[in-house]
This record gives C-alpha cells, structure tokens and sequence, in this order.
C-alpha cells in the first residue's frame, strides 16, 4: 500500500508530455517475424541501448458496438455501493493509462469523454486532458465535461477532487490501484461491472489470457535454460528535471514484467519492495546485465550518457554495457489490453533487439 500512495507523488509533474504521442505511443515499424529471428546466444554480453516498440499501439475492441446492460448495481474496492444509471459520458482515469484502455478494449471507447496524462493510446489522442501538474485530478475540468460515471482507483489525487465529484451527483466506481500481469484479467472484469457490460469483458479477459499466455510460452521458448544464463535485470525510474531517480522492486510491476521476461529480477533478488532510492551501493549489489527504463524517463537524464552518470550505474555490467532498453511511458507498466505487445516488444529488446523495427 505504500507504494501506491508515495507513487503518485513521485510521479505529479514529472509524466509524459500532453500528446499521447511524445512518449513513443505510435509503433516504431514492422518487427521481423518470430520465424525469422535468432535469439542472442548470450543476452547477457549484448551491447548498446535498445527501444522496445510495439508493432501497433491500437487497442483492438471486443466489439465495436458493446451493449450496457444497465442500471449496473456494483459495490467497489472500497465497499462503496454504487448503481450505474448511464455510461453516455465515461471518464476512466488512473496513474498508468490503464483504465481508458480497458473501456475502450470493452468496445465503450466511444462514452469517453476526457482521458488523464497517462492515457496514450492512438483512439485517446483528441480527447481533453483533465489531469493537470503531471497527475493531479482537475474536479472543475471533470465536471465540465458532465460525465455520468468515473471509474478511478486510488493512485490519482486529491482524493478530495474525487469526494467532490461524488457529492455532486456523479456515479464514482473505484477499481483495484495494484498493476502486474496477475491483475490484468480482475482489472477488466471490475471495470466491465461498472459499465454493465460484463458479457463484454468475460470476452476481453479471454482473449487476453489467451494472448499473455502465448507471449509467456514464446519467451520460454527463447530465453536461457538455466537461472545462471538469464539476465539480471533492473527497473530505474528517472525524471531528471525533478532529481527523481528509484529503483522498482518487489510489487512495483517491474518485477513482474522482468518475471514473464525470464529475467532475474536484482531489485527483487535485494529484497526491495515497492520502490527505493537510487544508490551506488545499491547498483553494486545489484549488479545487473540489463537496465529498463521509460523512455521519457531516459530522456530526462540525457539519455544513455546521462543514465551512466547516475550513481552506480557505469560501475555495473549494464553500464559497462551500455545495454539499457527503454520503452514507452504510456505502455511499459499498462498492464491493460496491450499487454501481450509490451511483452512481446520487450522480449525482442532483451532477447532479438535487430528484430524490432524500432531498435536503437
């Protein structure tokens, strides 16, 4: 819990920029076919930065013309009772672009009516901002737009902004805040709840599953037979012009996407939980093969030059290296209905960078 309630505050003012598209939303270009692809014989001794790209930012509906069954009667995370009368005007907003993506998965992308800073993908791009300073909700920008229902979790702020809403007639489902690839599914079945749409989302969850799994058995397939052979991988979130730099540990999600990736996660490994500052004493324990990064977050500290002058980093295998693989702000810690192309783009960085068409 903890982390989820420090996290936004690390985080408010220091996200990706107002375009869904200046993080790297968009695809870097068409991938060579895994039929075509020659793993690394030794991941660990790679060199140089990569960008991990996915093929196609587009989130793809169940349907395209999704059917409420509605009023929806549901009592949320927080056990506060709540009956859906409309789904006309959505707004769905959290810290990682999760939520929007997931009404619009459901086929209800047309009801949104507003998206928050990390909301990115191509069908959001005109919608309004209602998030200001990074991730701080704007109650007078949210009841502007007249939403007949607000599906949020408790990673966004003031929770006062989200009260007001309440008190002021406007329909709030607060969902699960935790992110990792055990939570996609639960995440798509609270949310289809709240839009009476859970025909819907018992689809979605399906196809997901169906996509994860077959991405998790490809990289089985790929990655090295023995724990000694995996790459040793750390999460480093950085936001420069704030001096903001952690290292993501056990329950952050990065240690499940290094999980699914086969990598052995170091901040894990170190017994960090949640998040920690970033140390050289730290890096030296944790001497990883491979760094990850956002990329707006690599970008602020100057990119691989400027990474490598952050406090240990030069010092381990990574920097010697310079094997850092950064990905996109909006989709690396999603965890929602593009999951199987996050991992499929990161295990081509770890594994196949010359595969990806946006390889560094």
């Amino acid at each position: 819990m903890a982390l989820l309630v420090a996290l936004p505050l690390l985080l408010t003012g220091c996200g990706p920029g107002t375009s869904p598209h200046a993080a790297g939303a968009t695809s870097g270009g068409r991938h060579v076919p895994w039929s075509r692809v020659t793993p690394l014989s030794d991941p660990r001794a790679y060199q140089g930065p990569t960008t991990a790209t996915v093929d196609n930012a587009d989130i793809t509906p169940v349907t395209r013309k999704a059917t409420p069954v509605l009023p929806a009667r549901i009592t949320d995370t927080q056990g506060t009772k709540v009956t859906v009368r409309s789904t006309d005007r959505v707004l769905a907003l959290d810290l990682y672009g999760s939520l929007a993506a997931t009404v619009y998965g459901l086929g209800m992308g047309d009801r949104l009516v507003g998206r928050d800073q990390s909301t990115g993908f191509p069908g959001a791009a005109k919608l309004p901002l209602v998030t200001q300073g990074g991730h701080r909700l704007n109650a007078e920008a949210i009841l502007a737009l007249h939403p007949t229902l607000l599906i949020t979790d408790t990673t966004l702020g003031p929770w006062d902004a989200v009260l007001q809403l309440r008190d002021s007639g406007v329909p709030v489902v607060v969902v699960g805040a935790r992110r990792s690839l055990g939570t996609v599914g639960t995440l798509v079945d609270e949310v289809a709840a709240a839009l009476g749409v859970r025909a819907e989302g018992k689809r979605l969850r399906a196809r997901l599953d169906r996509e994860v799994a077959a991405e998790r058995a490809r990289i089985d397939g790929i990655a090295p037979d023995t724990a000694a052979r995996r790459p040793r991988v750390l999460f480093l979130y950085a936001r420069g012009q704030a001096g903001v730099y952690y290292l993501f540990g056990k329950g952050s999600g990065a240690d499940s996407l290094i999980g699914a990736l086969r990598g052995v996660d170091v901040a894990s490994e170190a017994g960090i939980n949640g998040f920690t500052p970033l140390n050289a004493e730290a890096m030296a324990k944790a001497k990883p093969d491979l760094i990850m990064m956002m990329s707006e977050g690599l970008r602020s500290v100057g990119g691989v030059d400027g990474a490598l002058r952050l406090p240990g980093v030069a010092q381990t295998p990574a920097g010697r290296h310079r094997r850092i693989v950064d990905m996109s702000d909006y989709q690396v810690l999603s965890f929602g209905p593009l999951t199987a192309r996050v991992l499929d783009a990161l295990a081509r960085a770890v594994y196949a960078p010359d595969s990806l068409g946006g390889a560094s």
